[in-house]
């Protein structure tokens, strides 16, 4: 691949599209200043309207990169690939293409923007991975064993194939491999029961590439989970189409704020309640820490020739924070590199399995 890999000492720079999400600048600008404070080998190139970015001008490890143009959360794919060519996102994501010499100015992107947007318009300019048709959105999630389940895909692709499902569990795998430093990690297929026997006949399909898969050493897959599994961390990656784990990815969230709002609510209810509450305060906030989503943004848009990165459209500056240390960890684990010499080896070994690229952008129903 054309991107240089990142020893322990080397720096690891990254794009940023400061203009995105819901919040723009304001939660841009401090969380990749508390960034470079943690990262002593980082670098930010910071793109967005010069004027919003004046407060960063002066600062170390950065550059600013002008754009005259910003992508709307609610602006539709084709504005932002044929109106906006001067975007924030769009310029942001070019900042990974390797020029003539096979250099790229950054290893990785991060953007809080419109998602569609970002995944039409990173496949358009980085196209996608030799033997990937369609590119995965994925991220974490915790279970109960104090880690994290990785979930995809997260709403770039709709209806899904057979054989696109493999491909989210190779890419995934090499995902876990390279940010966990898990050499063979589990993998699961989210399916409405553990017998092979159930689901639809995509999903029956999908189960029956994936133990093939397994069988020739591929992928190390343990066969259905459940919705559930994912927070018992029974696997440690769970391959879905994106509408179902969307569904549930905004089903989790929901539910964390839920109980965070309970937790709030125990200390108002009466004198008794507050006094049980504050006994119980290190277990109570240790748990709401465990579930906060913010602490889990960033999710990585797998199977294209560049690392992008996708914080939470709402994402505040502690959570737009983390999808940059997310980004920093992938670009310094070579996670492309992994991915696309995972991709060939599999489909080395199973080649019917590589499919045809698709001309068409991605649909999306991950919310912007």
């Amino acid at each position: 691949m054309s991107q240089q890999p990142a020893s322990a000492n080397s720096v690891v720079r990254l794009s940023v599209d400061c203009m995105g999400g819901d919040h723009g600048p304001s939660v841009t600008l401090p969380a990749c200043k508390a960034f470079l404070a943690a990262h002593p080998q980082a670098e930010l190139i910071l793109v967005g309207r010069p004027e919003a970015l004046v407060e960063a001008a002066g600062w170390a490890r950065c550059r600013i990169v002008p754009a005259t143009e910003v992508v709307e959360m609610d602006d539709a794919i084709e504005i932002a690939l044929r109106k906006k060519k001067n975007s924030s996102l769009r310029i942001a994501v070019t900042q990974v293409k390797p020029d003539a010499s096979g250099v790229s100015a950054a290893q990785a992107c991060v953007s809080a923007g419109n998602t569609g947007a970002l995944m039409a318009v990173s496949r358009y300019v980085l196209k996608t991975l030799d033997g990937i048709s369609r590119p995965a959105i994925a991220t974490v999630m915790p279970n109960q064993l104090d880690g994290y389940t990785t979930v995809l895909d997260l709403g770039a692709n709709v209806d899904c194939t057979a054989e696109h499902l493999l491909q989210f569990a190779v890419m995934g795998s090499a995902l876990v491999a390279a940010v966990e430093g898990k050499d063979n990690p589990s993998v699961g297929l989210l399916n409405i029961g553990e017998e092979a026997i159930k689901g639809s006949e995509t999903i029956k399909q999908a189960g029956e590439l994936l133990r093939a898969a397994a069988a020739s050493g591929m992928i190390n897959f343990q066969g259905n989970v459940e919705g559930n599994d994912i927070f018992k961390g029974t696997t440690d990656i769970v391959v879905c189409d994106g509408f179902v784990g969307n569904v549930a990815l905004k089903t989790a969230e929901g539910l964390a704020s839920m109980l965070s709002s309970f937790i709030r609510q125990e200390f108002t209810r009466n004198a008794y309640a507050k006094f049980a509450a504050l006994i119980a305060l290190p277990v109570l906030n240790h748990f709401k820490a465990r579930v906060d989503h913010r602490r889990y943004n960033g999710a990585a848009l797998l199977g294209l020739r560049g690392l992008v990165f996708k914080s939470h459209g709402s994402a505040d500056a502690f959570a737009f924070e983390q999808a940059l240390n997310r980004a920093y960890d992938a670009a310094r684990n070579r996670l492309l590199d992994r991915v696309h010499d995972k991709i060939l080896e599999t489909f080395a070994a199973m080649p019917a399995v590589a499919s045809p690229l698709e001309s068409a952008a991605p649909d999306s129903v991950f919310s912007a």
